[in-house]
């Protein structure tokens, strides 16, 4: 699986569940709707400073964001 664009799902629910659309996510992150768009489509991968502003603004965290559970495992 493509992890940027599973991130990207992650982005775009949490965003709906807030009830934000790109644009206004796009504006708070101070980048234009196009280029937010790219970061929920799996184009373009989040950097640590966009990551934890969004994990802020839609309040989850990053292991929700990155869909990390206590059983998952990187080796």
């Amino acid at each position: 699986m493509d992890i940027a664009k599973s991130i990207g799902k992650n982005l775009a629910a949490a965003r709906k569940a807030k009830g934000l659309t790109q644009k206004e996510v796009a504006a708070v992150l101070h980048m234009t709707q196009q280029q937010y768009s790219r970061f929920e489509n799996g184009v373009f991968e989040l950097n640590y400073s966009l990551i934890l502003k969004l994990c802020n603004l839609y309040e989850i965290t990053p292991n929700e964001l990155f869909s990390i559970d206590s059983q998952t495992c990187f080796y």
